[in-house]
């Protein structure tokens, strides 16, 4: 922070106002125009894509030069050498664990696996054709229901116990949600397995035969939920921030998240991927659909290329390529009629003028879309993957918040309505 400040000067106002501006500790300064109220005065930001909400010491993104620090880690580094659940523990303690930590973590995640025994009874009454994400909005809200011993916000042990049976939990109800779609079975966790083998057991095994899990794609599946697990004031993080700051539940302010994550323009980016993949058909029609990206009359546009925030290269995507390589090669589908297309865009998105100019670079989507669909994972869960990786970086949010100062979320608007005017009898209209 500095003490440093701006002066505005207005038309028609006699005094100019002294603005204080602060630093943090990377990126641009910000303006503090919380004194422009007592003049009568709000500022207009539409998508408060100017606005700093929040102080944060979580998640700091550069899109201009492609940078993404967890606690001030490159996401590149973690990628490489960490693993989703240490990361879990980076992003709500604030430091990488010793070996003791670690163990500690990752066993009391372990431990809360598993579902109060009547939520299976939840399942019973949604359509067996319903979205997984329609599911989830439904049955992490109703966690609170069952889980009444730490919904004090108040206490941190509570919040605390919160985070842990939300992490471990997100896995188990996501797999249930996909196992009710297609009428199989659950699988109760296997608290032998690591986090995100445990996953995999869950969406694919059954009750039949012994389940394994392949350690490449388990690795995968890791890397997919770490390189979601938190990307800054996003739309669904900052839905879980605003929810929080009225009181609500911890399980209810995930449940916001998880209806803000729905939305094609945030969480179902890369099922959109695998759409437009189907929507192109053949290798034979690359060449019509990338001449029509580059149409601007044409409304069409080619998904997973480029990104709202990183105007350089998305850094997630480079390591999400290893990983869509090795579970390519580890099952043998190099040849698969929608792979074989994603790579053709992918190597003319790298060559083509047009790409580089624009900087149209695949990224974190386009790979984890052409991951998931190897593992067998229907695009209607695509979303619901990025929830469970996702919840972690929710709850650090909502955990900071809750622990420092904060003030109930207020935006206020620009109104072009009708001014004032007389109710008129109906006899009259």
């Amino acid at each position: 922070m500095t003490d440093k400040t701006v002066t505005l000067h207005i038309d028609g106002m006699d005094e100019a106002v002294e603005l204080p501006m602060y630093s943090g500790s990377i990126g641009p300064d910000v303006i503090d125009v919380g004194k422009l109220t007592s003049k009568g005065l709000f500022t207009y930001d539409p998508g408060f894509v100017s606005t700093a909400a929040c102080e944060s010491q979580i998640t700091y993104i550069d899109g201009n030069e492609g940078i993404l620090l967890h606690r001030g880690y490159p996401i590149e580094q973690l990628a490489e050498h960490s693993t989703y659940l240490e990361t879990c523990y980076l992003l709500l303690y604030g430091e990488l664990p010793n070996q003791a930590e670690k163990e500690r973590f990752e066993n009391t995640v372990c431990t809360h696996t598993m579902v109060h025994e009547q939520i299976r009874t939840f399942f019973q009454g949604f359509r067996r054709d319903a979205h997984p994400m329609a599911i989830m909005c439904g049955v992490v809200g109703a966690l609170s229901a069952f889980y009444h011993d730490s919904l004090d916000i108040t206490n941190e042990q509570h919040r605390e116990v919160a985070a842990f049976r939300l992490i471990a939990k997100m896995p188990t109800l996501a797999a249930m949600s996909y196992k009710f779609s297609i009428g199989q079975p659950f699988m109760y966790p296997d608290n032998s397995k690591g986090y995100s083998e445990n996953f995999l057991h869950m969406m694919f095994g059954n009750p039949c035969s012994e389940s394994k899990v392949s350690p490449v794609l388990a690795k995968a599946m890791d890397r997919v939920f770490l390189l979601h697990a938190d990307h800054e004031q996003n739309a669904s993080t900052s839905t879980v921030r605003l929810t929080g700051s009225s009181g609500a539940n911890p399980f209810a302010c995930i449940a916001a998240g998880i209806a803000a994550l729905w939305g094609p323009s945030h969480g179902g980016a890369n099922e959109a991927v695998l759409s437009m993949l189907e929507e192109i058909g053949d290798e034979s029609r690359i060449e019509e659909f990338v001449d029509r990206a580059k149409n601007k009359d044409d409304p069409f546009r080619l998904m997973g290329f480029g990104h709202r925030v990183y105007k350089n290269f998305d850094p997630r995507a480079k390591v999400m390529k290893e990983s869509a390589d090795e579970v390519l090669k580890e099952l043998g589908l190099e040849d698969d009629r929608l792979l074989r297309i994603a790579k053709r865009l992918e190597q003319i998105a790298l060559e083509d003028p047009y790409f580089i100019e624009k900087k149209l670079y695949p990224n974190v989507d386009f790979y984890s879309g052409i991951i998931l669909r190897a593992l067998g994972i229907p695009t209607s869960m695509f979303t619901v993957i990025f929830a469970v990786g996702r919840t972690v970086g929710w709850i650090a949010h909502w955990h900071e918040m809750i622990s420092g100062s904060y003030r109930i979320g207020r935006p206020r608007q620009l109104y072009t309505g009708h001014v004032q005017r007389d109710y008129t009898p109906i006899a009259d209209r």
